[in-house]
This record gives structure tokens, C-alpha cells and sequence, in this order.
């Protein structure tokens, strides 16, 4: 299967409504370890913040994985496609400036779940922030640095 019609069939029935709360998450370019470097990561986690701080989201949890990132949100004033699409522009410019590269930072799209009101909120976020212990990158999260809930 050709990769734009992967991209293409991530479109297919994307609705994004503010006030719901979608679990997205988003993969490096031939998902190379960029996040590796810490400080790479978090500036990643800074478009994250700042996305929060303006109040495009109420950011509730989220994870930077070597070569992908996590991120559950209820979604404020933006469409899916406008907030992906700043994150991970905003977040190319950062790194390469950082790496003095004009690498691809992201690969194409991205996957959303919507969560109904009816999900535990809490139990989504504890299963995304455990994505480090089940990649058996640390034993514990608390020992992991790119991370964050709000119920923390």
C-alpha cells in the first residue's frame, strides 16, 4: 500500500469538535530517534505548552517517545488539522534550527481517537505515560523526563 494512501485513509471520517477530547499522536520522518536527545524532545514539549497556554487545547496528557509523540487533549479553538499542522511546524523549525538541519522532522499526517464522555480520562492518560516502561526505556515514568498529566 502506498504511503499517501495510508495518509489519505487517516482522513477518511476525521471530525474534530471543540470542547471533545481526542488522543493523537504523531511519528518522526522513517521515524528516526530524534527524541533520543532531550533536548530535542523538549522542544516538542514546548509547542505542546504553548499550544496549552494559548488556549487552543486543554492539554491533559502527554508523552515524547524517541521517534513519536503522544498527546491527550480536549480540543479548544482550532480544528485536529489546524493544531497537528502548527505542532509539528512550529516543532520542525525548532529542531532544525537546533540541528542547523532542514531534515523532515514528522512523517505526513497523524492518528486521532476520539474518547467519549463515558471514558475514564485518567485510566487513557496513565495508559499513554506508560508508553516509556512499555518500550523498556525506564522502570519508572517519574525517571523518564518527557512526560506530563495534568492530574500530576
Amino acid at each position: 500500500m502506498p504511503k499517501s494512501y495510508n495518509s489519505k485513509q487517516l482522513l477518511k471520517g476525521r471530525y474534530s469538535e471543540p470542547g471533545h477530547i481526542y488522543m493523537l499522536t504523531t511519528v518522526t520522518d522513517q521515524r528516526r530517534p530524534v527524541f533520543s536527545d532531550f533536548h530535542l524532545g523538549r522542544l516538542v514539549v514546548n509547542q505542546l505548552r504553548q499550544a496549552h497556554d494559548e488556549g487552543i487545547v486543554n492539554s491533559l496528557a502527554w508523552v515524547v517517545m524517541p521517534d513519536h509523540c503522544h498527546w491527550l487533549v480536549e480540543l479548544r479553538t482550532k480544528s485536529l488539522g489546524e493544531l497537528m499542522c502548527r505542532i509539528k511546524s512550529r516543532s520542525s523549525v525548532a529542531v532544525n534550527l537546533a540541528t542547523q538541519s532542514t531534515n523532515r522532522l514528522w512523517q505526513k499526517g497523524y492518528h486521532d481517537r476520539a474518547l467519549r464522555r463515558e471514558d475514564d480520562l485518567k485510566a487513557a492518560a496513565r495508559y499513554l505515560i506508560q508508553n516509556p516502561i512499555r518500550a523498556q526505556l525506564t522502570s519508572r515514568i517519574g525517571d523518564y523526563p518527557l512526560w506530563d498529566a495534568c492530574w500530576i
